[in-house]
C-alpha cells in the first residue's frame, strides 16, 4: 500500500551561505507557486541562524513584487556554525515544528545542503535549491548566480582593458570561485585572456604565462590580461611579482572581490531561479524530502542529497587547453 502523502499547508524558505544574484527570484517563485497552491509561506531571516532564533516573516504575493530584478536576498543570509552542533540543530527542528512548517526550502551551496540533510533527519522535510556564483556544486550543471557573476566580471575587465591598452600594461585580475576555477575559466574565455590560472590545473607558469607575454610582445600585443582564480596556488601578488621580475612589463593587480556577487540578475539566472523555485514547491507537494533541485542536460529534476554531496564536478580542461592554444 502506497504511503499517504501528508498535505503541505505551510512552507518555510531560507537562503544560506554566500549570496548569489537570482536568490530573490527563487524566493519569489517559491512564494507565488506556494500561494497558488493554497500554501502559506514563511520567510526565514538570516538563513539557519534565523531558524534557530525564530526570526521569520510571513510572505505574501505582494511582498515579492519586483524581486525578479533585484540582486542579493531579501531574507538575508549568513553562515551558521551552530548547525554543526546537535543541540542547535534540534532547536532549529523544534522551531520548524512549533511554527507548523510542513516543508523547508533551502537555497545555497554544499553547507546549506548539509544543514538541510540534518533537519530532514530530525523530521523536517527539506528541498534544496542550488545557489552560488562559483558553479562548483558537483551534482548540477548550473547554479543560480553564475551567469550574472560572469557578466559582471566580464564588464569590469572590458573596461579595465581600455586602460591596460592605453598604458601597454599587463593586468592580473583575480575572480572569485573559492576552490574551483569554473568562474575564472568562463570569464577568461569570454575576455580572451592571455592566461587563465585555475586550481584544477596548475599548468606550467613559465610556458603559460611568461612565454605568452614575451611572445605576445614580439608579435605586437601591447597589453595582457591574466585571469587568476582565487583558489589558485599562487596569490595575485606572487603572480604579478614573477611577471615583473621575468619580463619587466608594467603589471597591475585588480581584485574584483564581492562586486561579482551583486547586481541585477541576468535573464538566464531569473529563468533558472524561477524554474528551480517552482520545482522545489512541487517536490514538497509530492511528499519528497532530502532532495536537491538540479539542472542536468537542460532538464530540471531532483536528486537525493546524499547523492548530490558525493558527486564530483570536473573543470572543462578541453576548453582550458583550447584557450591556451588560442592565446597567441
Amino acid at each position: 500500500m502506497a504511503e499517504e502523502i501528508r498535505p503541505i499547508r505551510r512552507i518555510g524558505i531560507l537562503t544560506s551561505g554566500g549570496d548569489a544574484p537570482g536568490m530573490n527570484a527563487a524566493i519569489r517563485a517559491v512564494t507565488r507557486m506556494s500561494i497558488a497552491n493554497g500554501i502559506e509561506v514563511l520567510g526565514i531571516m538570516h538563513g539557519f541562524a534565523g531558524l534557530i532564533s525564530n526570526d521569520f516573516r510571513t510572505l505574501s504575493a505582494r511582498d515579492v513584487d519586483g524581486l525578479l530584478m533585484k540582486g542579493g536576498t531579501m531574507l538575508y543570509t549568513a553562515r551558521c556554525q551552530e548547525m554543526h552542533d546537535p543541540e542547535f540543530r534540534q532547536r532549529a527542528a523544534d522551531n520548524c515544528h512549533f511554527l507548523g512548517i510542513d516543508g523547508l526550502i533551502c537555497c545555497g551551496g554544499d553547507g546549506t545542503f548539509r544543514g538541510a540533510r540534518e533537519l530532514s533527519r530530525l523530521g523536517v522535510p527539506c528541498i534544496c535549491i542550488t545557489g552560488t556564483i562559483d558553479n562548483d556544486i558537483s551534482c548540477t550543471d548550473y547554479t543560480i548566480g553564475f551567469d550574472t557573476a560572469c557578466n559582471t566580471a566580464i564588464s569590469a575587465i572590458d573596461r579595465l582593458r581600455d586602460t591596460m591598452q592605453s598604458h601597454a600594461r599587463c593586468s592580473v585580475v583575480e575572480v572569485m570561485g573559492r576552490h574551483a576555477g569554473h568562474l575564472a575559466l568562463a570569464v577568461g574565455t569570454s575576455v580572451g585572456a592571455a592566461s587563465i590560472l585555475v586550481p584544477e590545473d596548475a599548468g606550467n607558469f613559465e610556458t603559460d604565462v611568461i612565454e605568452k607575454i614575451r611572445m605576445g610582445r614580439i608579435n605586437g600585443r601591447n597589453h595582457h590580461i591574466i585571469i587568476v582564480a582565487e583558489g589558485y596556488h599562487m596569490s595575485c601578488q606572487e603572480v604579478t611579482d614573477r611577471i615583473i621580475a621575468e619580463t619587466g612589463v608594467d603589471t597591475r593587480i585588480t581584485i574584483l572581490g564581492h562586486v561579482q556577487r551583486g547586481g541585477s540578475p541576468s535573464s538566464y539566472d531569473r529563468v533558472m531561479a524561477t524554474r528551480m523555485g517552482c520545482a522545489a514547491v512541487e517536490a514538497l507537494i509530492d511528499g519528497k524530502s532530502q532532495r536537491i533541485i538540479v539542472l542536468r542536460d537542460n532538464q530540471i529534476m531532483d536528486i537525493d542529497i546524499e547523492e548530490g554531496l558525493n558527486c564530483e564536478k570536473s573543470l572543462d580542461l578541453e576548453l582550458l587547453e583550447n584557450c591556451r592554444k588560442m592565446s597567441i
